[in-house]
């Protein structure tokens, strides 16, 4: 990629809900050069799951230390999952853990806080599960536990908290703000109504645009990491919109991207609010620019991890081979393997045919099941134009032939594992790589259109 800016490679934070990792990317071309990952599960003791902050903390350092030399690096930028908010203390420690947004609330606060949220016209933010909505995680935490919250002088974003710490400098940013927050009126680009019903608006944060630098890393951590010179830390993205930036430089709307991960999320670029329902978890998600873009989305990632780890595994080029094999026998599966979320968020799994058939054909059936439900997604939010598919589903040929049939438009897998980490870099001012996606699948399945009335019809059986 042509680089606009100084910096040669970029260290990348980047903080999934189930995985962690830090990236170092070249800044001409975009390649990765140095991966370290870990795995980042939630703690289930204390006051509520949450996560371990500190072990993250000191995998970061340790691999920014590892890096500091070889490759080397001379900027940092941040990426994190969504839905999570860190509260501070006044000496910039946690007031309180930073809650799992799995967590599930008493039903007396889940009733408490539907009163008190703003309306979907004001937001575009969906009534959701557990504390996916981030104004029912403060509104949870101020009210089970007031003394604690007392303490709280600041409310930074997830991506924003790792920034501090390197930096001290805190800073909030639009589209972890703008990712179903219930805080942030994406038409009018403020705070929504609902951090005044809260009264945190003096706790917020600034915002700051994803591509400010907040500062140096700290002359003390700097030499512990061994940092030669000053080293520029970004203010960081959400990480679907991350995904999403490469494409918002390179691409003219209308245009659909499908962000993969333990969220299946879909937007439709150049499309518009009007259609939106929130009781399907269609929403507005924020660019990086502070535009709202429609979007939709399912636990597809990790619907699949836990049916893989049931069926076991089969070789791709099976699982290919037995999409047609697949159709003609009518097995398929239907939503939800993780309930409360997505299209159909009342319907429980449910197997039709004969699910006793090869670990290749199972897989296939699932793969067709994410089409499914990814093109359901699609329809939600009007996308039109070619689909790009990045992260996990975009090395399984079998979910995008089945995307392409369903769809009847080109399919582009976007090579590369590391679109989150490749969209954070683009915060310092360097380019996308060229030629970065896969040639455009364009497939026909026999026999699929039937397989989607049968489906639909089970959905409403």
């Amino acid at each position: 990629m042509t680089a606009v800016s100084a910096y040669r490679r970029i260290a990348v934070i980047d903080i999934g809900k189930t995985n962690a990792k830090v990236v170092v990317l070249d800044a001409e071309t975009g390649a990765e050069i140095a991966v370290v990952k870990t795995s980042n599960g939630v703690v289930k003791t204390g006051p509520y799951p949450h996560y371990d902050i500190e072990r993250l903390w000191g995998f970061i350092i340790e691999a920014l230390k590892g890096f500091a030399t070889t490759p080397g690096f001379d900027a940092i930028s941040i990426t994190t999952h969504g839905a999570s908010a860190v509260l501070l203390a006044a000496d910039g420690t946690l007031a309180l853990p930073v809650l799992d947004y799995e967590h599930t609330y008493p039903q007396t606060i889940q009733e408490a806080y539907g009163h008190l949220r703003p309306a979907f016209a004001e937001t575009f933010s969906p009534r959701l599960s557990g504390g996916l909505n981030v104004g029912a995680q403060i509104h949870y935490q101020m009210s089970i536990f007031p003394e604690d919250f007392t303490r709280v002088t600041t409310i930074l974003t997830y991506p924003q908290y790792w920034a501090f710490r390197l930096t001290r400098v805190a800073a909030n940013e639009v589209t972890s703000l703008g990712c179903h927050t219930d805080l942030w009126n994406p038409t009018t680009g403020t705070y929504s109504s609902l951090v005044d019903t809260l009264g945190i608006r003096m706790l917020m944060a600034p915002v700051r645009s994803a591509f400010d630098a907040l500062g140096p890393v700290l002359p003390a951590l700097a030499a512990d990491i061994g940092l030669a010179a000053p080293v520029p830390v970004y203010c960081g993205i959400h990480d679907s919109n991350a995904s999403l930036l490469p494409h918002l430089v390179e691409n003219k709307a209308p245009f659909a991207v499908v962000s993969t991960g333990t969220w299946v999320i879909s937007f439709g670029v150049g499309g518009d609010l009007e259609h939106l329902d929130p009781q399907r978890d269609a929403l507005a998600n924020v660019d990086a620019y502070g535009r709202a873009v429609p979007s939709s989305r399912f636990m597809g990632g990790r619907e699949f991890e836990i049916l893989a780890a049931e069926i076991g595994e089969a070789p791709p080029e099976a699982m290919e081979a037995a999409l047609e094999t697949v159709i003609g026998n009518g097995l398929m599966l239907l939503p939800n393997i993780v309930e409360g979320s997505g299209p159909f968020p009342a319907r429980k799994m449910r197997w039709i045919g004969d699910a006793s058939t090869s670990n290749a054909e199972r897989l296939a059936a699932v793969s067709l099941y994410l089409a499914l439900m990814t093109e359901a997604c699609l329809g939600l939010i009007g996308a039109r134009g070619p689909i790009f598919v990045e992260g996990p589903f975009a090395l399984n040929r079998a979910y995008l032939i089945a995307l392409s049939a369903l769809t009847r438009t080109d399919v582009i897998a976007v090579a590369g594992s590391t679109g989150t980490s490749q969209g954070a870099a683009l915060l310092t001012g360097i380019r996308p790589p060229a030629a970065a996606e896969n040639p455009p699948v364009h497939a026909d399945l026999p026999g699929l259109i039937r397989y989607r009335q049968t489906w639909r019809e089970a959905l409403t059986g």
